[in-house]
């Protein structure tokens, strides 16, 4: 025992004795001079070096899919200014924003340098806490890469700039470089396309405005932003005053009396006039959704090759020229000129977008009608709602499985049976239809029954069948059964890829507009355009075979022409937005017309292109009919293939009694109004039926109708629903 206790003894003395304060204290301030010595030594080695390629901007090239040259961009949109030029006010609102400290200290900021490079070693995410030296050297001296490597240089190069350079200089360039959003560098270019004035005449609360931008140019455009970004940028912008107020640089009275400084909209830079600058913004932002940044972007080099069909773009700016400019006097009448136009045009085999429609033109209107999401898709959405029933087995409350041939109570103003939430939607010109099938629901666009087939199917699932299919999640899109008729936001990007997805029998598309983009040293990953399975087959083509009856016999049947479709209608509250949505085996196409006044302000489009209500099956249903017989070459033999099972059987319609249906109420169709719906028997459950395989030919090409050749006033079928929703608890 004692020689065990010594042994022990004498091991841990000999670690006692290795392991001294005096020698842990004295490897540690030999690591520190290491450490010092080595940064010494960077410090030497490291010198400043001349400006980098972005201080430099090239071009970017765009090209259509054919490689012919579509447009140039990215020539330096900057205009150096002096600090002198500059209000001091101003000055101020960009070193409260960025780095309080920036006068008394040596041009970094050791603790927030480490974090910084922390995070990027850890994958946290983008450094933060540099320093305004810090930042004007990363922007005029170096590259954006977040590595630990270039957080040293730019740490050490702005230790040798500061000491070289006055602070004036130095936030003079930091305030130049620097990029606001909008294709502008430079506080200069930034004062003019935010406010429309030159550098000089900022105000403080301008000044502090672009001053936050620089967190997040494209985040924080107010123009553009989202709620969330809107109230991020304010939060940003009170923070860089307060700071200005605990330096002294500002009183608090003159505070006090500060308001929000909303910028002016945004002009395109010269260039982009027609459709170009909607090709290529369109372009940019998915790119930016593929991880480039928009300052790469912006510094150049680039080639994007776009998936854009030369002729296909050209026939649809003819069509919507034909059907829509030739008839307006945007000069003139100030209703006509509230009516702007948007299209998306995609194969649904690939997701490609082969051609798009932002509006009048990007310099008159910057705003991209396309791929805008804030007007109301009204009852383009109902094939979704039809969707969500066949994917789910969804019942009526009578428990009857929902198919193409269930009836459903097409009573205009019926209250819906099953749902907490009380709703009686009323049918266009208030219509009644009594017991009707589920396809002459779709081909009329009855509110009623589209109203009960969501409580029906869930609210819930239906939105998370819309999600699938390619609608983007918003505070708008609330579960509730007026959801039915289309009251979220959506754009017409967003419609062509839930009815391109439809159309590809269920498997996701995606549009995507980027082909290809090159720079020299690096290429971007191209958006996969088709995904996984979202639906299944037979609903999606069920789906697509109720659509096909719009077209022949229905409230679509403008867009009728030498081919073999499919699509939907729509017109929102208070006809502020009217479209079709449809396809061909080779083509998905969504068009929408949006009443938007000067201001930017929803208006209807009411007695604007035609007398009356401007509804998708006009307008909307005849540009969709123009551009898709041009861009099939005048017509195309491709046949929809189709396994409907028992979900596309179609019942006759039952016979309305008289109590359903009054002279008042259920007008009889107008002249123009095909329907060749034999008279209908009364019906219960669809008989269930074997799956089956049916393929649909083209219709034979229709001749001109009396309304398109001598009485362009007189109505398309009664729609039925395209009122959008209208509710009366």
């Amino acid at each position: 025992m004692g020689r065990a206790d010594k042994g022990q003894g004498g091991k841990g003395g000999r670690i006692r004795r290795l392991f001294t304060w005096r020698k842990l204290l004295g490897t540690f301030f030999v690591g520190c001079l290491l450490v010092m010595g080595a940064f010494y030594a960077v410090y030497l080695l490291v010198p400043v070096p001349t400006a980098n390629a972005q201080a430099t901007m090239q071009s970017n090239v765009y090209k259509y899919a054919n490689g012919k040259v579509l447009a140039r961009t990215g020539e330096i949109n900057r205009e150096i200014v002096g600090l002198e030029k500059i209000p001091e006010g101003v000055q101020k609102t960009f070193v409260a924003a960025e780095n309080k400290t920036f006068y008394k200290d040596h041009g970094v900021d050791i603790k927030g340098t480490a974090r910084g490079a922390l995070n990027t070693i850890t994958g946290k995410g983008k450094q933060g806490g540099s320093t305004i030296t810090q930042q004007y050297v990363k922007n005029y001296y170096l590259d954006q890469d977040q590595t630990v490597t270039r957080k040293l240089k730019e740490m050490v190069i702005a230790l040798k700039v500061d000491q070289r350079s006055s602070k004036s200089e130095i936030l003079a360039g930091y305030m130049n470089t620097s990029y606001y959003g909008r294709s502008a560098y430079g506080i200069q270019a930034a004062a003019q396309s935010y406010y429309g004035v030159d550098a000089s005449k900022l105000t403080v609360a301008q000044g502090a405005y672009l001053a936050s931008l620089l967190q997040a140019p494209n985040q924080y455009d107010w123009t553009s932003a989202s709620p969330t970004g809107r109230k991020l940028v304010e939060e940003r912008w009170n923070y860089t005053l307060n700071n200005m107020v605990e330096e002294g640089w500002l009183p608090q009275s003159e505070r006090a009396g500060l308001t929000f400084p909303v910028p002016q909209k945004p002009k395109p830079a010269p260039g982009m006039s027609g459709q170009t600058g909607y090709l290529v913004e369109a372009a940019n932002q998915e790119l930016m959704r593929q991880g480039i940044s928009e300052g790469d972007i912006r510094a150049g080099g680039w080639t994007i090759t776009l998936n854009i069909d030369e002729k296909k773009q050209k026939s649809l700016i003819k069509a919507v020229e034909r059907q829509l400019e030739d008839k307006l006097d945007r000069e003139g009448d100030k209703k006509d000129a509230t009516v702007q136009a948007g299209a998306t045009s995609v194969d649904p085999k690939t997701g490609k977008v082969l051609a798009l429609y932002g509006g009048v033109g990007a310099t008159e209107h910057w705003l991209s009608n396309a791929t805008r999401r804030d007007y109301q898709p009204a009852s383009t959405f109902k094939p979704i709602v039809l969707a969500s029933a066949l994917e789910n087995g969804a019942e009526t409350q009578d428990g009857r499985k929902i198919g193409l041939g269930t009836v459903y109570d097409g009573t205009s103003k019926r209250p819906v049976e099953g749902s907490d939430v009380a709703f009686r939607p009323e049918n266009e010109d208030n219509r009644s239809y009594g017991p009707v099938t589920v396809q002459k629901a779709t081909n009329s666009s009855i509110n009623s029954v589209y109203a009960q087939m969501i409580v029906d199917v869930g609210p819930g699932n239906v939105k998370k069948t819309a999600l699938d299919l390619g609608l983007r999640d918003g505070a708008d899109f609330g579960e509730s059964p007026a959801m039915s008729l289309g009251t979220m936001g959506a754009s017409t990007w967003d419609m062509a890829a839930a009815y391109a997805t439809l159309d590809n029998h269920g498997v996701k598309v995606t549009p995507t507009i980027v082909k290809s983009a090159e720079h020299k040293d690096r290429t971007a990953e191209p958006v996969k355009g088709i995904g996984e399975r979202v639906l299944g087959r037979e609903a999606a083509d069920t789906v697509t075979k109720a659509m096909t009856g719009v077209v022949s016999s229905g409230s679509g049947f403008r867009a009728a022409g030498d081919y073999a479709a499919a699509g939907k209608t729509g017109t929102s509250e208070n006809n502020r937005s009217a479209w079709f949505v449809g396809y061909t085996p080779e083509l998905v196409t969504a068009v929408g017309l949006f009443g938007e006044d000067p201001k930017g302000n929803q208006v209807t489009l009411t007695d604007t292109i035609n007398a009356g209500r401007a509804n998708g099956g006009r307008t909307p249903a005849q540009i969709w009919g123009a551009y898709t017989t041009s861009a099939l070459g005048g017509g195309s033999d491709a046949r929809f293939d189709l396994e409907t099972g028992d979900s596309g059987v179609v019942d006759p319609e039952p016979t309305p009694s008289r109590t359903e249906e009054s002279p008042s109420s259920s007008p009889p169709p107008t002249s123009d109004t095909p329907d060749p719906t034999p008279p209908p028997k009364p019906t219960g459950s669809t008989p269930p039926q074997p799956t089956r395989t049916i393929t649909i030919p083209p219709p034979p090409k229709p001749k001109p109708t009396p309304t398109e050749t001598t009485d362009p006033t007189i109505e398309p079928p009664v729609n039925g629903g395209d009122e959008g929703a209208r509710s009366f608890p």
